[in-house]
């Protein structure tokens, strides 16, 4: 049986997680199910599930199967997961494809960065030089468009709308080895400085001298949400890898909690990044805490 037949009142010029989305809901619908029906059971609540319909969220593997086990489409959802995949990706990386979904709808995002500053608080100049440097033979145009969908992300934390609860944890390295101008390193701390004062994220520092502490050898997202199961994104330079296995989730959370314990204050912490900047500013490099 062709699934796509049914949905005879869809746009087929609309994107595809719209068609997908409106697939979904026309099937839904045509079984005489509810949201809430058709989530039971799952992990998700009917608000996730509602977002998919409406073209706004991808849908998950787990959610994929478990809906096309109860509206009985043998596989459908499950099998177009991809194309939805794709065309939200965008020019991101497809390994970071889930940790870019999740972040949208997330509730608390809390990171740890140790040797770059995290995507949603890069500038222009700081994206561009991370760029270069993983993709050195790559052209301008394909670097500006990766830099380009790596600021659009921080539309995140503008407008008047809410914004997830954002706590960075960094090195302070990342706040006293420069890997751009003096001026740009300015222009990225002041960035920084500004989303906190704004209050909207709160980072703190953990500094040269803490020795030895937890997930050093790690850079990690922690994800939680209102609707679905908490999320651990980890990165390294040519991959990255989601984790929601439970029992592993819970070991990130306790080592990233105790890392906070370890870090200065959010206060000292945003102290130390403005007269960081303010060093730049004036043609020199921060001293360090040692």
């Amino acid at each position: 049986m062709n699934t796509w037949s049914g949905a005879r009142n869809i746009d087929g010029s609309i994107s595809v997680p719209d068609f997908y989305g409106k697939e979904l809901r026309w099937k839904r619908e045509a079984a005489g199910l509810s949201l809430e029906r058709l989530v039971e059971g799952s992990f998700y609540g009917k608000s996730h599930l509602s977002d998919i319909e409406h073209g706004k969220r991808r849908m998950p593997m787990d959610l994929a199967r478990h809906v096309d086990r109860v509206l009985g489409t043998d596989g459908y959802f499950e099998r177009h997961c991809e194309d939805v995949r794709r065309a939200r990706r965008g020019p991101h990386a497809a390994y970071f494809e889930r940790a870019l979904e999740a972040e949208k709808h997330a509730e608390s995002i809390e990171l740890w960065s140790p040797s770059i500053l995290p995507g949603l608080l890069q500038t222009a100049p700081y994206a561009r030089a991370l760029v270069h440097s993983a993709h050195p033979s790559a052209s301008d145009e394909w670097v500006e468009e990766k830099v380009r969908a790596r600021l659009d992300r921080a539309r995140l934390f503008e407008g008047d709308r809410a914004v997830p609860e954002y706590w960075a944890i960094l090195h302070e390295s990342l706040l006293t080895d420069a890997i751009v101008p003096l001026e740009s390193m300015a222009e990225q701390l002041d960035r920084i400085a500004e989303l906190t004062d704004r209050r909207r994220i709160v980072p703190q520092v953990v500094s040269r001298r803490s020795g030895a502490y937890p997930l050093m050898a790690a850079s990690i997202m922690v994800m939680t949400f209102p609707d679905a199961p908490p999320l651990i994104y980890t990165e390294a330079s040519y991959s990255g890898d989601t984790i929601e296995d439970p029992a592993l989730v819970k070991q990130y959370r306790k080592a990233y909690d105790r890392l906070r314990a370890v870090a200065l204050s959010p206060g000292a912490s945003l102290a130390m990044i403005k007269a960081a900047a303010e060093d730049y500013r004036n043609g020199k490099r921060p001293d360090r805490l040692e």
